[in-house]
């Protein structure tokens, strides 16, 4: 994979940075804040239209972050740079409880996962 010094930046209409498309072939690949790549080969419109399609609302998401004994612990992302991603333990809201960071290095790697969807015994999500 190319270095994040070779992918080309894309910004929303107020300066926000969305992602990067990676030259791939004759096309390029998504890559979101994360470090993901989010889709195959593109041509330059549909991958700006992609990472638009994306925003950053999934930042604001739930993540689960792989602990050194195996343990999964819930997090929030509180930043992402190219060099580095924190997140938080997810305190819910409480303010009275210690605050618990841990710094990742971009982009993270299987440490940090989307929380799954915790399923009754029908298999409905709760």
């Amino acid at each position: 994979m190319t270095s994040p010094s070779d992918w080309i930046e894309h910004r929303r209409g107020d300066g926000e940075l969305l992602g990067w498309m990676r030259p791939h072939g004759d096309g390029f690949v998504v890559i979101d804040l994360l470090g993901r790549e989010c889709s195959g080969e593109l041509d330059w419109f549909e991958a700006e239209t992609l990472l638009d399609d994306l925003g950053i609302g999934y930042l604001a998401d739930a993540y689960e972050l792989r602990l050194e004994n195996g343990a999964w612990l819930r997090v929030r992302i509180t930043e992402v740079s190219t060099v580095s991603v924190r997140v938080k333990r997810d305190d819910w809201g409480d303010i009275t409880v210690p605050n618990v960071e841990f710094t990742l290095s971009f982009p993270p790697n299987d440490e940090l996962r989307p929380v799954r969807a915790t399923r009754d015994q029908r298999g409905h999500a709760m």
